[in-house]
Formats: C-alpha cells, sequence, structure tokens
C-alpha cells in the first residue's frame, strides 16, 4: 500500500504543476486578449490620424505647388514687385515647405506606428490561439492524469490484491493440508489403529475358546470402522462432493442444506426455479463453492440463524441468492481489511463472466446475489 500511496501523492504533485501551469497560461492568453482590444482601439486612432495627415499633407502639397507658381512668376518678373513682395512669397514658400515637411515626418511616424500595432496584433492573435490550444492539450492531460491515471492505480492495486490473493490461495492450501493431515491423524488413523489392536483382542479370545466375548468385541469393532468410514466419507464430500459428479447442481446443494441445517441445528431453506438440466462440470463446480463460501460465511461469520437459499435457473442466467439474518458487516470495511473470501468468490465469478453482488448492513442481515451467463453449450450432454 505504501507504493500505491507514493504513486498517488506524485500524481498529485504532477496535477497540482499542470494545474498551475494551465492557469499561468489563461492568465496569459487573457493577458494577451486584453492587450489585443486595446492595441485595436489604438490602431484604429492611429489609422485616423494618419488619415488627417495625409488629406493635410496633400492640402499643403497642392499650396506648396500655387507658391512655386507664384514664386516663378515673381523670379520671371523680379523688377515689377517691391522687395517687399519678393520676400512675403519666399517667407510664405519657406514656411509651407517647412510645415509640410514636419507634417510629412509626423505622417511617417504614424504609418510606422500603425504597421507596428498591426504586425502586434498579428503576434497577439496568435499568442492567443496558441494559448487557447494549450489550455485544450493542458486539459486532456489532466483529464488523464486525474482519471486514466486513477484508472491505472485502480488496476495496480487491484493487481497487488490479486498477487496477494494468490499468496493468500496458497497459504490456505497449506493450512488445508495441515488440517486434512491433522483430521486422519486424529480421526481415520487412531480408529484404524485401534481397530488392528481390538482385531488383535478378538483373535486371543477365539483362540482361547471365549467366543462370547469375541463376537461381543468384533461388534465393538464393527462399529469403529462404520465411524471412520464415515468419517472418511465426511472428509472426501468437503474435498469435493461425489454426488457433485453423480446427480448434479441441484441435488447436490439440496443435500449439502439438508446436512449442514442438522449438523448446525439452524432454519435453512432451499426453493428452486427454472430448469433441472445439468451444467457441464465447471459450471457445477464453481457455483457450488460459491454457494458452499456463502453458506460457511453466514454460519461462521455472521452468527445467523435463519438462510434463504434460492437457485434460478433460465434460459440464459442461472441465479443464486443467498440471504441471512446475521448480524451483517460494513461492506466497505471489509472491502480494506481485504476479506479474501470475498474476493475468492469474485474471482470465480468473473472467471465465468458474471456478476456478484454482497448487500449487507450490521444487524440487518448479509445478501448475496450472483449472476452468471450460460449458452447452449454450458449444458452437459446426457
Amino acid at each position: 500500500m505504501a507504493d500505491i500511496k507514493t504513486l498517488d501523492h506524485i500524481i498529485d504533485e504532477m496535477i497540482d504543476v499542470v494545474e498551475n501551469s494551465k492557469n499561468e497560461i489563461i492568465h496569459i492568453s487573457e493577458e494577451s486578449i486584453e492587450e489585443y482590444k486595446n492595441l485595436q482601439v489604438e490602431l484604429a486612432e492611429t489609422q485616423k490620424n494618419v488619415a488627417k495627415f495625409i488629406e493635410q499633407g496633400d492640402e499643403l502639397e497642392r499650396r506648396v505647388q500655387i507658391l512655386r507658381q507664384r514664386l516663378l512668376r515673381v523670379n520671371k518678373f523680379y523688377d515689377q514687385y517691391s522687395e517687399e513682395e519678393v520676400r512675403k512669397v519666399y517667407d510664405s514658400t519657406l514656411q509651407i515647405q517647412t510645415e509640410l515637411t514636419t507634417l510629412r515626418q509626423r505622417e511617417k511616424s504614424l504609418r510606422d506606428k500603425r504597421d507596428y500595432l498591426e504586425r502586434r496584433l498579428i503576434i497577439l492573435e496568435q499568442t492567443i490561439e496558441r494559448a487557447t490550444g494549450l489550455t485544450g492539450k493542458i486539459s486532456v492531460v489532466l483529464t488523464y492524469l486525474q482519471d486514466d491515471f486513477k484508472h491505472v492505480n485502480q488496476l495496480i492495486e487491484t493487481a497487488k490484491e490479486k498477487q496477494e490473493f494468490s499468496l493468500q490461495i496458497i497459504h490456505a492450501q497449506e493450512e488445508e493440508r495441515r488440517r486434512i493431515s491433522r483430521e486422519i491423524h486424529d480421526g481415520p488413523a487412531q480408529m484404524l489403529a485401534n481397530i488392528m489392536l481390538r482385531s488383535e483382542l478378538v483373535e486371543r479370545m477365539a483362540r482361547q475358546g471365549e467366543m462370547e466375548l469375541a463376537v461381543k468385541e468384533l461388534k465393538n469393532v464393527r462399529q469403529m470402522v462404520q465411524a471412520s468410514l464415515y468419517e472418511v466419507r465426511h472428509m472426501i464430500y468437503d474435498l469435493r462432493p461425489m454426488a457433485l459428479d453423480d446427480l448434479g447442481l441441484l441435488p447436490t446443494i439440496r443435500k449439502y442444506v439438508s446436512n449442514t441445517a442438522e449438523h448446525h441445528q439452524l432454519n435453512i431453506e432451499f426453493s428452486h426455479v427454472g430448469k433441472k438440466a445439468r451444467l457441464k462440470s465447471e459450471y457445477e463446480i464453481a457455483v457450488f463453492r460459491l454457494f458452499q463460501e456463502s453458506i460457511q460465511n453466514a454460519i461462521k461469520h455472521a452468527e445467523a440463524t435463519k438462510i434463504r437459499v434460492k437457485l434460478e435457473i433460465d434460459d440464459d442466467f442461472l441465479k443464486l441468492t443467498i440471504q441471512d439474518d446475521g448480524k451483517g458487516f460494513d461492506i466497505d470495511e471489509g472491502k480494506r481489511e481485504n476479506s479474501f473470501g470475498i474476493l475468492g468468490m469474485k474471482e470465480r465469478v468473473e472467471m465465468l463472466h458474471g456478476e456478484l453482488i454482497i448487500k449487507s448492513k450490521q444487524k440487518l442481515g448479509t445478501k448475496v446475489f450472483i449472476k452468471i451467463p450460460y449458452q447452449a453449450e454450458a449444458l452437459r450432454e446426457n
């Protein structure tokens, strides 16, 4: 879990960095848009001034032309004009030319400013366009980080759960071997050893002519053999009920319900709806183990006093419902505690492409619903 938390921290930091970058780009884009609007206003004013200066320059050009023509006449007929008139013509021409030169310089400055503003607007437009594109791409990256990476994180967590589940299976197998070994040693093996001693005693009594005692002891031996046979059959049934292969799922569940109810002195109701057809072995084994796990959970953990079991087989689905009146549990808490029993049931259901729904509340019991799809090929050929 430490690795998962570290990955979460790294992803969160990446999201923060990307979000900050997105906010900075949005800020740049907003500033660029504001500057773009201001420059548009300034450009319009500049273009207006340029047009005004062009108009004034053209007017001065016409006045200069008129004054030049007048100046030519003065120069040509110099003796016809007084010195004062000549001086005025020269001064007027010089003044207008100076004004025209100044005006043209200001016009050039305004033209340069206009060109600069136009270039600046083009650059800003490109900046805004790129910023908008980058914002969209960063939004995609954020979505990927927030959703897809979280999904990857969940996949990693699921993989870790499956790995832990596999290790738990190995551990459970070893525990099951030890349990079977201990049960054989304490049960049938001890009884067989006792039977051997009793059989030697019967033989000794028979040789000594004590036939009545020998027959009595032989009855005891027979009872011990029957008890050993019952224990061995019970162990075999727990490992794999032979009735499942011989009779099928429905009779095996009925028998298991009957035996379990009698052994634990519980009220277990069983009902069946739909087809009674046999399914292929992998379906019957998986469903029986799911049923068995649910019943054992209800007895061992839920401390139930009443259990209802319903098996329904229609044309497309096999549905199994197990409901108890036990103490129930918190589903989320159960997930956090890595309930390998529930995880094992989930694995079995997923292998058959089915659906597992567990509903439980503390003090209100538990309901397990299993829905497994099957096609015609899943039916066993008789």
